[in-house]
């Protein structure tokens, strides 16, 4: 299955919507501890994205800071009506965004390459023999990479 460049996708209510023109560089699911409070579940699906590719079309979000497990400050945003985070990055930038891939309008493409901070994974979540898995922060994010564009296509299309 081909996915279609731009991606789209928004909040739960609607109020905040985003673009990203550009092929996320990787997707893994993360197991830690902030993102297991921040969704309320086990763990997050996190689209590595371009910080340059992304960009809200409408409304205005609104924005959380904290220190990531691995001591990094980090901060989020998010839709101040309903609450739902949209994406994270690093303070100072580095580039590279975390979108809840969740929060994609299409998400019947979305696939893994692996599983970062395992070492926090629930006792009941259980890996795939050919799963990759990181007990923490990857310092090489090269194979999570690999492997999603082993699994995923991507085709420009004209708007």
């Amino acid at each position: 299955m081909a996915v279609s460049i731009p991606i789209e996708g928004g909040c739960q209510c609607g109020a905040l919507r985003y673009q990203l023109s550009a092929a996320p560089v990787g997707m893994y699911a993360c197991h830690c501890t902030n993102c297991q409070k921040q969704t309320g579940s086990a763990f997050v699906l996190s689209a590595a994205i371009i910080e340059a590719t992304f960009s809200f079309t409408e409304g205005e979000p609104s924005e959380t800071n904290w220190t990531s497990d691995a001591g990094n400050k980090r901060y989020g945003k998010f839709c101040g009506s309903c609450g739902n985070r949209i994406v994270n990055g690093a303070k100072p930038s580095i580039g590279i965004l975390s979108l809840r891939a969740g929060t994609i309008d299409d998400t019947s493409w979305i696939k893994p390459g692996g599983h970062i901070w395992t070492k926090s994974a629930q006792p009941w979540i259980k890996f795939s023999e050919d799963d990759l898995l990181f007990e923490g922060q990857p310092e090489d994010y090269g194979p999570l990479i690999q492997r999603f564009r082993e699994l995923v296509e991507f085709e420009e299309t004209s708007t």
